[in-house]
């Protein structure tokens, strides 16, 4: 057992709690990442898993338990989702992924009382190492650990924080659940999106940043490599996105050589490995594991992206490299910010 120096509940070192939160498009991605997860982890002799469920079918629930039954782990356990739009009684705005995402904002309430510490993996992360280490992280005191994230400054002015306030992926985060609920994070969640009238930048990690922005402890890239890292160098990684501030070259690349947890993040530059065409450096990695699972037979999802976007991708490897990302880094630190403060603004006077 171990008891950290800042008071928290005793969690055991061997005892994993794992939360993923899908509805039923992303129950295969889930279940390539559970088995990941358990394929790596093997030295922890506990690993319970909840899955906030928006939706799942009967088929690819049994087929997740069948992977917890491959590995002799126990069955998740299913957790009906909350519905946002229904708990709040406004219409919500989703900005990227599914409403699913929202669910896991009620983790305190939803997960047995007796949990201290979880982790929260998206769905679309594969687990390579064991994740021990990040399970025993300290929180130096802070509610959450997590991933800091390379963001303009503007993007903060649309969540309220002030321009070198910290912003955080919140795809993976090892969360102090005894600090969640003594200051009532969930309340403060809700209220912020009731705030913006549902129209929140980023959706639910919108809401998470403005909440817990000084409330966090940024844990090293490897375990949170987003598909940044791979897109681009870090020299043009920081041209691109312009943060404010964000963390060494050398740490960052071993995220990229080395990564305890890879993130398959969206990007403009490359597709996700159950699209067809997917050129990211662990996509063969992420395929393996699809082999060992219940949907090996299930054809690859075609690119879906907008005439628009397949446009951009081909103007910005017909021009110079070095000029195409100076021009996205425009669009990306100013343009998009400012745009979504323009929309997000816009649908609130339309309410």
């Amino acid at each position: 057992m171990l008891e950290n120096n800042n008071n928290e509940k005793k969690y055991c070192r061997h005892e994993a709690h794992i939360v993923y939160a899908s509805d039923n498009k992303f129950a295969e991605i889930l279940g390539v990442s559970l088995l990941s997860l358990f394929e790596n982890s093997r030295d922890m002799k506990i690993i319970h898993v909840y899955i906030l469920d928006s939706g799942i079918d009967e088929t690819n629930k049994k087929r997740i338990e069948w992977i917890c039954g491959k590995y002799k782990r126990n069955k998740p356990l299913w957790i009906k989702a909350r519905d946002i739009i229904k708990e709040l009684k406004i219409d919500v705005s989703v900005d990227r992924g599914s409403l699913a995402q929202y669910a896991r904002l009620f983790i305190s309430r939803d997960l047995p009382e007796n949990i201290s510490r979880v982790l929260y993996l998206d769905c679309d992360t594969l687990i390579t190492k064991s994740i021990y280490e990040l399970w025993n992280l300290d929180l130096h005191g802070k509610t959450i650990a997590a991933l800091e994230d390379a963001f303009s400054p503007l993007y903060r002015k649309n969540i309220n924080l002030k321009k070198k306030d910290l912003m955080f992926n919140s795809g993976v985060m090892l969360i102090d659940l005894d600090r969640w609920k003594q200051f009532h994070i969930e309340k403060k969640l809700l209220n912020i999106i009731l705030e913006k009238d549902g129209m929140i930048q980023q959706g639910d990690q919108g809401a998470l940043n403005a909440v817990l922005s000084d409330d966090v402890y940024c844990f090293i890239p490897k375990f949170n490599s987003v598909t940044i890292f791979f897109d681009f160098t870090y020299e043009e990684m920081l041209i691109y996105r312009k943060p404010h501030n964000f963390y060494s070259k050398d740490v960052v690349l071993d995220a990229v050589t080395d990564p305890s947890i890879i993130h398959f993040t969206t990007s403009f530059l490359s597709r996700r490995p159950w699209v067809e065409g997917c050129n990211h450096k662990y996509c063969d990695l992420w395929l393996s594991f699809k082999e060992k699972s219940p949907w090996k037979n299930k054809e690859l999802c075609k690119d879906n992206k907008s005439i628009w976007v397949k446009l951009g991708i081909v103007m910005f490897h017909i021009f110079p490299r070095k000029f195409s990302i100076f021009l996205a880094g425009i669009l990306q630190a100013y343009g998009r910010p400012i745009f979504n403060g323009f929309i997000l603004k816009l649908k609130s006077m339309e309410k």
